[in-house]
């Protein structure tokens, strides 16, 4: 999976007790800074199962479709192997056919058992007919396990979700034939998480639980948390799971926005209404005692605190400088 890497981002953390007001002097401090880098991850599920065929044949019944939500156990489709239904049939046939052999062999052995009992047949001739009826008491058992065993294949027709969870593809129809270990669905189940691929130049930077900024699909900021970082690198990228309460996953594979923190810096930052641009400088106004003049300045980024639009300042100003709105 190859995710676009956007440029970096930052958001401003007010040291502790420091209060900007836009509307008067304002004393330099150093602020500190966290960098961020912006990726887009996919929601993918935890746990991703394919309910497979056991047993090859024509669907008869298909009873989900992508987006289903479904439970353990669940049937969620219906294999036939019409080969099975003659087997039974033969195997039928030739339990009626040794149970009638085994009628008349025991109705052989009776009479030779009355026989003996009168003194005209011998011993030996009752336990060949005694065999005879064994013989066909195992035939017929045998066959009877054989029939067992075609029915227990027929039940490996009938396919159930692995797992409870959301359909997310079904690659068969109805009446389609397949064969044995074909996949009938596929299923995402135990909860859903980011999945991001981050370049490596920047594996050093993530810790497990950091905080995770992501931009939902209805716009709005919401925290996660880093819950895992994979250790192996593919393809010059370390891959990493975020963890989201109430996460959105209508959508499985939908792309989020997501903001990762690579650390934090001190710099300079002003209101942006406390900036003035002319002729393509960018001018902001310096109080040194009863004196009052312009600087000229080099803006970075802006960014947004509390509601109110602030402007790093890379360089000309120093902490400990007193600026003044423009009048």
């Amino acid at each position: 999976m190859k995710l676009i890497v956007l440029p970096l981002t930052f958001v401003l953390m007010v040291l502790p007790g420091l209060v900007i007001a836009a509307d008067g002097p304002i004393t330099i401090e150093p602020q500190i800074v966290t960098d961020w880098k912006s990726v887009y991850g996919q929601v993918e599920a935890k746990n991703t199962i394919a309910a497979r065929a056991q047993l090859s044949g024509t669907i008869t019944e298909l009873d989900v479709t992508e987006g289903d939500n479904v439970t353990a156990g669940q049937t969620i489709a219906k294999i036939v192997d019409q080969t099975l239904v003659y087997q039974i049939g033969a195997v039928d046939a030739q339990i009626n056919a040794l149970q009638a052999q085994l009628g008349n062999a025991q109705a052989e052995l009776k009479r030779g058992q009355d026989l003996m009992a009168r003194g005209v047949s011998t011993s030996q001739n009752v336990d060949s007919l005694q065999t005879q009826v064994n013989v066909y008491e195992g035939q017929i058992a045998a066959q009877k396990a054989q029939r067992e065993v075609y029915q227990q294949q027929e039940k490996y027709g009938t396919v159930t979700a692995p797992i409870a969870g959301k359909v997310v593809s079904v690659p068969v129809t109805k009446d389609a034939v397949i064969m044995a270990g074909e996949t009938i669905a596929t299923i995402g189940g135990g909860g859903f998480f980011l999945r991001l691929s981050v370049p490596e130049r920047h594996a050093d930077t993530l810790k497990q639980g950091d905080t995770i900024m992501i931009t939902d699909s209805d716009g709005k900021e919401i925290e996660g948390k880093l819950a895992k970082i994979y250790p192996q690198i593919e393809g010059g990228r370390v891959q990493a799971d975020v963890e989201v309460p109430d996460l959105n996953a209508r959508f499985v594979a939908a792309r989020l926005l997501v903001k990762l923190p690579m650390g934090n810096r001190q710099t300079i930052v002003v209101p942006a209404s406390y900036i003035a641009t002319r002729s393509g400088l960018d001018f902001i106004r310096v109080k040194d005692g009863d004196r009052t003049y312009e600087r000229t300045v080099v803006p970075g980024v802006r960014a947004n605190l509390d509601g109110q639009e602030m402007l790093e300042i890379l360089t000309g100003l120093n902490p400990g400088d007193v600026v003044v709105p423009h009048e």
